[in-house]
């Protein structure tokens, strides 16, 4: 049994709030989609920690546009496709592909300084692409420089209110509609924040894995509430690992952008072989899908946790000056990327798998809409293109503001409260370790729904969430260390019942035991919803 919310609440006895839109999330998505709402209308943006920490700050890469007279939008249309493993749709990856540069061309206007070469916007290369169309900031430090204009472009707007350290609940439903959400701070505690029009773009969910280029906000709660509200998710079955994670015993994960690969860097095992053209002609250039595939396969021939990234053939100058973020990360722990080899193995990355929105960024609950990596759009498929995911959070996160807007203008007359009670269930008599289950279920994830799957590992690991489900979604817990987790085991059991589901292996999703492609029977999407009562 899943409970419509997490916690109790009774609307006279906790405060309220209202606004015309509610913006669930302070990443590139949802501040995108602050700054397509008319200045005339109110609008919160409520974020779980710092509008800093967020997967699009931390991007390293890129955004990929067509932007070089010599690429065209057909290129970029077709290595988006071919990444997405015939699961993409491909009206949606023309639609956000031939809009791109004009969302490029706004970040410019609002003061985003993005890197140069002989006048004209410096374009890399990463991995599927088949022209250099990925353009950069602050050398490895793109969603750095693009937060900072974003924020400060925001900051500007007279009727926005921006809530940090704000813990969304659940969202609020009445007569199937979203009427806003139920939000928790220190200072105010519970709050209920009613709205005529909700955006979710609360971004990730790689907190599941042990493994994680993720920050710690990405414990895929947008996923949650929203499919407690009865909203449909599909592909999520589909989590991207980006192949090359810094990997060092006892310190934190960090990420090696696939731009290094697109400069020259290239992969070796244990013993320097080159190895990853023995999988793929394309090597390390080749999609993510392949190269973490490729990746962990070598770590099992060669008994070996990791593999390296190997720059000391490119001159030292000018990856310096194009990898400063990832110098300084490695040289803490006394490696010189410009010599020395840089230990890597795969992590959780992109959620590719998330809420279902039309073109418009409308989910399947009336009054909800989403950008971001918490939607699933039909742009990546099977597997995202490298630095598709700025792109779709710039798209999509101004058309979700465009029909937030025009919908909340529809509604006549005031804001309304809504006759909405959450009772109070008896607790449990035994105390929990959350953090041991936490990291008991982000161990079980890394290894039977990691980059490699197989049945027997998928139902053992079905059974032993089920069994944490049984006695944690239950509780009604008063911190978001309990909500977080109650959030995590209900989409990790959506991710495992969909990996067991397609028997196959297709994009990201690769099962041992169904290694081929298969069209005939598996083209298609894979659903998660309930009735919200």
């Amino acid at each position: 049994m899943i409970p419509n919310y997490l916690v109790p609440f009774h609307p006279r006895r906790i405060a309220h709030y209202f606004t015309d839109v509610l913006v669930i999330g302070g990443g590139l998505a949802g501040l995108r989609a602050v700054n397509s709402i008319g200045p005339d209308l109110s609008v919160t943006v409520v974020t779980k920690e710092e509008f800093y920490q967020s997967n699009s700050h931390y991007a390293q890469g890129g955004i990929a546009g067509v932007w070089d007279p010599n690429d065209r939008f057909a290129d970029h249309i077709s290595d988006t496709i071919r990444a997405g493993a015939d699961l993409c749709d491909a009206k949606v990856v023309e639609m956000v592909i031939k809009e791109g540069p004009d969302h490029i061309q706004k970040l410019i206007e609002w003061g985003t300084k993005f890197d140069e070469k002989e006048g004209r916007l410096a374009l890399g290369r990463e991995g599927g692409h088949n022209q250099n169309r990925v353009i950069h900031a602050l050398g490895d430090a793109t969603g750095k420089e693009i937060m900072r204009a974003m924020l400060a472009q925001t900051e500007t707007l007279p009727k926005v209110q921006m809530w940090e350290k704000t813990f969304t609940i659940d969202l609020l439903v009445e007569g199937g509609v979203c009427r806003g959400a139920l939000i928790w701070n220190r200072e105010h505690g519970k709050t209920l924040v009613w709205a005529k029009q909700t955006i979710l773009a609360t971004g990730g969910a790689g907190q599941l894995y042990r493994e994680t280029t993720n920050p710690s906000v990405a414990t895929a709660d947008g996923h949650a509430i929203a499919y407690r509200a009865g909203a449909e998710l599909r592909d999520m079955e589909f989590m991207q690992f980006h192949p090359t994670m810094l990997y060092i015993a006892g310190g934190a994960r960090s990420l090696i952008t696939e731009a290094v690969r697109g400069e020259g860097a290239y992969l070796i095992d244990r013993y320097g072989n080159r190895f990853v053209q023995e999988y793929d002609r394309r090597g390390e250039l080749a999609p993510r899908d392949i190269v973490s595939q490729a990746i962990v396969s070598q770590m099992e021939k060669t008994h070996y946790p990791h593999v390296y990234l190997q720059m000391d053939h490119l001159d030292p100058s000018h990856v310096l000056q194009r990898f400063p973020g990832i110098a300084k990360r490695c040289q803490e722990f006394g490696i010189d990327i410009t010599k020395d080899r840089i230990p890597v193995r795969p992590g959780a990355h992109y959620m590719i798998g998330g809420v279902v929105v039309d073109r418009q960024g409308q989910t399947t609950l009336p009054g909800l809409w989403g950008a971001g990596e918490v939607t699933s759009s039909g742009l990546h498929g099977a597997n995202r293109l490298a630095s598709n995911s700025l792109l779709e959070s710039l798209v999509y996160g101004e058309k979700a503001g465009i029909g937030a807007d025009r919908a909340a203008r529809a509604i006549e007359g005031d804001y309304h409260v809504f006759n909405l009670e959450s009772r109070r269930v008896d607790r449990q008599r035994f105390e929990l370790d959350l953090v041991d289950i936490r990291n008991s279920l982000k161990s079980l994830m890394w290894r039977s729904v990691g980059v490699e799957r197989e049945a027997d590992s998928l139902q053992e690991s079905a059974t032993t969430v089920e069994q944490w489900c049984q006695y944690v979604l239950g509780q009604q817990f008063t911190t978001p260390v309990g909500w977080e987790l109650q959030n995590m085991l209900l989409v990790a059991r959506m991710m495992i019942d969909s990996a067991l589901q397609r028997e196959e292996s297709r994009g990201v999703h690769l099962r041992n035991d169904f290694r081929q492609l298969d069209n005939q029977h598996w083209q298609h999407h894979l659903s998660h919803k309930i009735r919200a009562e």
